[in-house]
């Protein structure tokens, strides 16, 4: 009888895996014993150790996952050794990786090529790289033109909607049952949650990625078009003009709370002031950290009158480059740094301690194993939505819209909503007009 990888479990794999490879090394032949006279070899020489070094911006709580990582590499290789490095990547040399998001990412892809592809680093090091296929689990910037990984997309995350499970009860509500499926159940939902005193029912970190550039791609409307030779933005068409619309009125109704950043978005839920929270997917690994709140997550709600919807949600996050310009036995290093980082146990363990999103098969396949209980709930819901249909052309991740830039410009705009100076339409308009002049 077949059993399926859920019923075998992870480290059923595991150790099959290892067993296979242990049978293997005892049944190679023993080697000739040496003749009486031979001479002594000669004692081996130590290997050159060399460095690597590694520059990154990641939040505390996920760095510490990342020197953890570094430790297990540099406890069993004998020939590279990974560093971490503090200067800034414009002074000096530049390190050997670098994981980079916003606009550290943005300069450093400025100007003239500064990396070297990560297929070319582990082709040219014979090393094979087991990623996912792209677009479904890629952002916008690790994709080459020809669909080949750029850099390694480390620090991946999309929005989901996460929710204070004691304060549904409060609320009358059963969070084993509820359903948040569209935005009219999430809307009565809040509605009782104010009825019954909630000062805060619902927030939203990143209004503009999350109520533009993902509300989009989740009902496969686009953000961009071309017309004639030019391309046009289109994220003021009916669907984002009747949401945004729809945000105003629960924001002028105190059932929508918008908050200047998103640590003070995530600690207002964190501490059971708000109920329910959009937020990225790798938060949960800071809220399940926190005493006192019992949290549940789920996919986005969407409207069930738009055609095609739900369609997909859209990665986005840190991503780890390699620096041109080094030598082929650095480059060595980094290959096996990455190899490593993909085994599936390193891979379990990055996703627990970090959130983010899987790098491979077979991190996706660890985060479906029961094994883990609700340790990975956020990589399923995430992965859910990534891979819930095949992007489309509408349903990308498009290069100018989701630049930090362009999601300032969105953001700015939407304030205007929130302090009922602006219409949806309005807003939605300038942030069009603008991003189309100042992002060129």
């Amino acid at each position: 009888m077949t059993m399926t990888i859920r019923e075998i479990g992870w480290r059923g794999i595991f150790r099959a895996v290892v067993g296979v490879a242990v049978l293997a090394a005892l049944s190679m032949p023993a080697g000739a014993a040496p003749k009486a006279k031979a001479k002594a070899a000669a004692p081996a020489q130590p290997a050159q150790v060399r460095q690597i070094e590694i520059l990154h911006y990641l939040p505390r709580t996920r760095a510490k996952a990342l020197q953890n990582l570094v430790e297990r590499f540099n406890a069993q290789s004998k020939s590279h050794q990974v560093v971490f490095v503090e200067r800034d990547w414009r002074t000096g040399d530049i390190p050997h990786m670098l994981i980079l998001d916003g606009d550290n990412e943005e300069a450093f892809l400025a100007g003239k090529p500064r990396f070297k592809p990560l297929s070319a680093v582990m082709k040219e090091a014979g090393v094979a790289l087991q990623t996912l296929r792209p677009p479904a689990m890629m952002t916008r910037t690790p994709v080459g033109a020809n669909g080949q990984l750029r850099a390694l997309p480390a620090g991946l995350n999309t929005p989901v909607l996460y929710f204070n499970r004691d304060a549904l009860r409060q609320a009358g509500i059963n969070p084993d049952t509820v359903r948040f499926t569209t935005w009219g159940d999430l809307q009565k939902a809040l509605a009782r949650l104010a009825e019954k005193g909630s000062s805060c029912p619902y927030a939203v970190v990143e209004p503009g990625r999350v109520m533009v550039e993902n509300l989009s791609a989740w009902h496969n409307a686009p953000v961009a078009a071309t017309k004639g030779k030019r391309q046009q933005y289109v994220f003021n068409s009916l669907l984002q003009v009747k949401h945004i619309a729809l945000m105003a009125s629960w924001h002028r109704a105190r059932l929508l709370h918008i908050f200047p950043d998103r640590a003070e978005a995530e600690l207002r839920f964190a501490s059971g002031e708000c109920a329910l929270l959009v937020a990225p997917s790798d938060s949960w690994v800071d809220f399940r950290q926190q005493d006192g709140i019992d949290v549940g997550v789920t996919r986005l709600p969407y409207y069930d009158d738009f055609s095609g919807a739900p369609q997909n949600t859209l990665a986005d996050g840190a991503s780890l480059w390699v620096a041109g310009g080094k030598k082929a036995a650095e480059y060595k290093g980094v290959a096996a740094f990455i190899k490593f980082w993909l085994q599936p146990d390193n891979q379990i363990a990055w996703q627990r301690e970090t959130g983010y999103l899987p790098l491979n098969r077979a991190g996706i396949l660890a985060s479906e194993s029961a094994l883990l209980g609700d340790d990975l709930e956020n990589i399923r819901v995430a992965v859910g939505q990534l891979t819930n249909k095949s992007t489309t052309g509408n349903s990308f991740a498009h290069p100018v819209v989701g630049s930090k830039k362009a999601r300032l410009i969105l953001d700015e705009e939407l304030s205007g909503v929130w302090a009922n100076g602006k219409a949806a339409k309005a807003a939605l308009d300038n942030a069009v007009l603008r991003i189309s002049s100042e992002t060129r």
